[in-house]
């Protein structure tokens, strides 16, 4: 297929993403540009609809850093059920340092890319501006959000249900005779965080636990601001810390450790995600586990339905999935803190 592109290209002196766009009948393409290609087609005996089919399609995965385990997780997911499906993913990475979101749909812009999934992205914070989505939207381009709360655009939002998640995990913590619990939560602004923290104020009021605000840590994602978080809730003598991250836990394991606590025997730590690894660390971690499988399934099944019928792409859809609790050895019964 490059072969013949590259060969109709030259043949319509235009580049090979300009024949893409018109066989697929994408925007950005005068019409006296449109009518060259398609009498090259019709010079060199080859159809559009001939094309169409045998087009190998790109979908866009636009991700955050990869520190986060479980961003590689889905990556591998949907690559793999993209490629059964003949689709070719396109991995974008945005870093602080590198290329930014919006830098990358920028340069997506002018490439022939058929779906497009966001793994996270400024649709998931609240109060942020959406225009940067919208050349996607005005293309046609069906486009797939992860874990986070439907905004005001087209496309399928799914993920893991983020007040089932927390409140699983304080119910375990409960269980165990806690009633001291810190929360852990990510940016004040982040949908899932906000979803996780109003459960769980639902949770305490009923089961009538009294709490203090302070027991409420709001911070960055990622161990060190875990840690620094956890070190502040661990002085006011928590029994036990519920985690919107893995991150973050794993950083409130090392606060405890560097305060000489020992974990479980005198604080208890739940994580959110089940990244990889979390059950060969030590003390592994209990963890609310994310059904990656299952989304990534959904979300390309739903990516799928909407390139083949545009219609479905103009719309807002939802799948939320259930998270399962994995008990491992971060959480133990409630011991008095001296």
């Amino acid at each position: 297929m490059a072969t013949k592109l590259a060969d109709i290209a030259q043949k319509a002196e235009v580049s090979q993403a300009t024949i893409s766009r018109v066989i697929n009948g994408k925007p950005g393409v005068s019409q006296d540009t449109r009518n060259k290609v398609l009498d090259a087609l019709s010079s060199m005996g080859m159809a559009k609809e001939q094309l169409q089919r045998n087009e190998t399609r790109l979908v866009a995965l636009i991700t955050p850093d990869l520190s986060n385990p479980i961003f590689p997780e889905f990556i591998t997911e949907f690559v793999t059920l993209l490629a059964q499906h003949g689709l070719l993913a396109v991995v974008c990475t945005y870093t602080p340092s590198g290329a930014s979101e919006s830098r990358f749909l920028t340069m997506l812009q002018n490439q022939p890319i058929g779906a497009a999934i966001f793994l996270a992205g400024v649709y998931d914070t609240r109060n942020t501006n959406l225009s940067i989505y919208r050349s996607l939207s005005e293309r046609g381009i069906p486009c797939a959000f992860l874990n986070g709360a439907p905004r005001d655009m087209d496309g399928l939002y799914a993920g893991t249900d983020d007040a089932g998640a927390i409140t699983m995990a304080l119910r375990h913590l409960v269980d165990l005779g806690h009633t001291q619990i810190g929360l852990l939560m990510g940016d004040r602004d982040h949908y899932p965080s906000i979803l996780k923290y109003q459960a769980a104020q639902q949770f305490f009021a009923d089961r009538q636990l009294a709490r203090d605000e302070s027991l409420n840590a709001w911070t960055t994602y990622g161990m060190e601001s875990g840690r620094m978080a956890a070190r502040n809730l661990l002085e006011q003598g928590v029994t036990a810390i519920a985690c919107a991250s893995d991150q973050l836990a794993l950083g409130a394991i090392r606060a405890a450790k560097f305060m000489g606590l020992s974990v479980p025997n005198d604080i208890s730590i739940t994580g959110y995600d089940d990244s990889p690894e979390m059950s060969t660390i030590s003390p592994s971690l209990t963890t609310v586990r994310q059904p990656v499988g299952k989304i990534s399934r959904s979300v390309v099944n739903g990516i799928l339905a909407m390139m083949e019928s545009p219609k479905l792409a103009k719309r807002r859809d939802t799948l939320y999935f259930e998270p399962e609790l994995v008990v491992r050895e971060s959480t133990g019964r409630c011991k008095a803190r001296e």
